[in-house]
């Protein structure tokens, strides 16, 4: 109970996250009469309000493909593995294929399609033994790497505006330090133009989050990982605050009602199937997306499975596979198939 309990706690970043990186590519919102200094809509405010309720979908969206997914992988596979939207692949969904706010070389609606695709494709692979063969191909010093990888990358996501802003993008390098308050941000690309690691959510992130986390891993407290977590989340509600999640503007009063709510029970207003365009295969630039999300998937998913079946002690190093691998990865590519199809997610 309590290792599901603290492994629900340290997945639950991926419902914000996810939510926060996909609604960024405008997904269904249409800008209507965009101004003449802001083709993009970034300032918008019809528009980011019709993209907060996105985000809000997309929280609903990303907890049921997670459930689903996770159920499917203990009570067929049995495994014991959370399943979700992965990192890294949602990027590139929302920011190189549709791009933010729907600039990209693809639709959102072509985007779905190439997602629902790539899943069925990946099912096919696993049917004819194909990812299997994969994983067996895997030199153990990739799977070790593999582990270490999406340990660094999350680390940076931490890091980054998604986490505690204290890197962020840049123009004239991938990376800068960020953590500046909102009036010191470019308006349209939000990237620090001056004081940089002053913003007080950043800091709380820093001793309340990561060196209390230290400290009580150090003394070996259960559930280490699990209290910084609620430590944080309860200090960001408070809107009088320097902290606080709800600044008092119109987007963090339309966020404060909707939290103040505990439970919603909540549809996808703006997600769904309507939104896959069928059509959209008779673009070419659909073709390289599903090209690209089959490679990125092939070597990040399979690779993941190995390295944590390692983690957990099932992978068998003779045969050079795990019990039940067959089920986990037809899971995995049924799952992801649904995310594109009725949950308009990313893999």
């Amino acid at each position: 109970m309590r290792a599901g309990i603290v492994i629900g706690a340290a997945m639950l970043y991926i419902i914000s996250v996810n939510s926060s990186v996909l609604s960024d590519s405008g997904g269904p919102c249409i800008c209507e009469n965009p101004a003449a200094d802001d083709p993009i809509c970034a300032a918008n405010l019809a528009y980011n309000l019709c993209k907060n309720e996105l985000r809000r979908d997309y929280v609903t969206s990303t907890s049921a493909i997670s459930l689903i997914a996770t159920f499917l992988m203990g009570l067929l596979a049995n495994m014991p593995l959370g399943l979700a939207p992965g990192l890294g692949v949602n990027a590139f969904f929302a920011y190189s294929q549709v791009g933010f706010n729907g600039t990209g070389p693809i639709t959102y609606g072509e985007a779905l399609a190439a997602v629902f695709l790539e899943g069925l494709i990946f099912f096919a692979l696993t049917v004819f033994g194909l990812r299997q063969w994969l994983a067996r191909l895997i030199p153990r010093s990739i799977a070790l790497a593999i582990g270490a990888g999406i340990g660094l990358f999350l680390t940076l996501i931490g890091l980054s505006s998604s986490g505690l802003g204290v890197v962020q993008g840049a123009t004239a390098t991938p990376l800068q330090i960020g953590g500046c308050l909102p009036q010191f941000q470019d308006p349209v690309t939000g990237i620090c133009e001056s004081h940089v690691l002053q913003d007080p959510k950043m800091w709380l992130g820093i001793f309340a989050g990561g060196v209390v986390t230290a400290f009580l891993l150090l003394y070996r407290v259960k559930g280490a990982l699990l209290w910084p977590i609620f430590l944080v989340a309860i200090c960001s509600w408070p809107r009088n605050t320097s902290v606080t999640t709800f600044p008092r503007t119109e987007i963090g009063d339309s966020n404060f009602d909707f939290f103040k709510q505990v439970v919603s029970a909540r549809g996808f207003s703006l997600l769904g199937p309507k939104n896959v365009d069928w059509a959209g295969y008779k673009n070419g630039k659909v073709w390289i997306a599903l090209i690209s999300f089959l490679y990125v998937d092939l070597l990040d998913t399979t690779g993941t499975l190995v390295a944590m079946s390692k983690q957990a002690g099932l992978f068998d190093a003779r045969d050079g596979d795990f019990e039940g691998s067959s089920v986990a990865f037809l899971v995995d590519s049924a799952c992801i198939s649904m995310s594109g199809l009725f949950f308009g997610s990313s893999p």
